[in-house]
């Protein structure tokens, strides 16, 4: 038999600016609502009467969503280019390509409506549009800044997890392929493999990225070191369809909750288990799921977790995919579900 060869890794994602996609629905809703809550408080600011009110806010209103979109929409542009460099230039372009447009609109509304130039109408849009620039650009650093801890405490929990291979499982592997070595070395020869590929991906770099496809691999190794030892108490379903392998996700994202499945589900029941993992891809969005029975009324307490292992999950896809992934929990007909989304391709860098 053949060892088992290192897999290749996903080069890791550079460390980028942090800087949203103003092209998304979300996004564009915010910029909406927010320019027109300007719209309002200029409006309130400047009228006499509230009799004025409906006048000045329809024109202030087409004034401000013009620049508000129009800004959007070159940000979006220069997306892809800019997202690369380094914050404070990042925030510098974002700036002058905002004050850029503001002087545009400002001039074509001086000109459509006649007004003067020497008017102080193009200073003050100017000036505020400069402070909502700065605002902004605020904004943007608090969002990187929050991004940053929150990769850096994922990295820490990743770690924990990683150094957390639990003794009992450790040591009833060691005594399985001590058994299977008397009565079927190939097979404890094959039990040995799948382990040291479990123990590569745990003290490999927290930081590495990994692929679909390796954690699939990675999952059914672990799975086959479970069955060995659990015997006719574990079954194991897989049901696959047309997954893309080649998806970008991190690493020990799938194998955890297999262990969660195996360690609060199975392996307290007195009757055989099963483990279904059902997965699809559909709208571009990966959709995994592990589902697991659970010990029947009169068996042995389920055990207690800290879900330390969930939680590490859902922040570490929060970390890589923004808000575009998910980690939901659930029990469907009497069964224990866990279900993992995100989103393939990943167009943020």
């Amino acid at each position: 038999m053949t060892q088992k060869g290192s897999k290749g890794r996903v080069p890791e994602r550079r460390q980028t600016a942090y800087l949203p996609n103003f092209c998304s629905i979300r996004m564009v809703f915010g910029v909406v609502i927010s320019a027109e809550l300007l719209a309002v408080i200029l409006t309130l600011a400047s009228i006499g009467s509230f009799q004025e009110f409906d006048g000045e806010l329809s024109l202030r209103s087409l004034y401000i969503q013009w620049i508000a979109l129009v800004g959007s929409a070159l940000v979006c542009l220069l997306r892809p280019w800019i997202i690369h460099l380094r914050t404070w230039q990042v925030g510098l372009i974002i700036w002058c390509s905002l004050m850029g447009v503001t002087l545009i609109i400002s001039l074509l509304a001086i000109w459509t409506l006649g007004m003067s130039v020497g008017d102080d109408f193009l200073l003050k849009s100017l000036v505020i549009s400069a402070i909502v620039c700065a605002v902004l650009m605020h904004y943007l650093s608090v969002q990187y800044r929050w991004r940053l801890q929150v990769e850096a405490e994922s990295k820490a929990h990743l770690q924990a997890l990683q150094s957390r291979i639990r003794p009992h499982f450790l040591f009833n592997s060691m005594n399985t392929i001590a058994s299977l070595t008397r009565t079927a070395p190939a097979l404890a020869e094959e039990v040995v493999y799948d382990l040291s590929d479990l123990f590569r991906a745990s003290l490999a770099n927290a930081q590495r990225m990994s692929s679909l496809g390796e954690e699939i691999e990675l999952c059914r190794g672990y799975l086959r070191i479970e069955e060995q030892r659990l015997g006719e108490r574990l079954r194991v379903t897989w049901d696959l369809e047309a997954l893309p392998l080649d998806a970008e996700l991190p690493a020990l994202i799938l194998q955890p909750l297999l262990e969660n499945a195996i360690y609060h589900g199975i392996e307290p029941s007195t009757e055989p288990g099963l483990i279904h993992i059902t997965g699809r891809y559909r709208r571009k969005r990966v959709n995994i799921s592990i589902r697991n029975t659970l010990p029947v009324a009169g068996a042995k307490a389920q055990r207690s977790g800290n879900r330390m292992a969930l939680q590490n999950i859902r922040e570490r896809l929060q970390g890589f995919f923004d808000e575009e992934a998910s980690l939901s929990v659930s029990e469907v007909d009497g069964e224990h579900q866990v279900r993992v989304v995100f989103p393939h391709p990943w167009n943020e860098q």
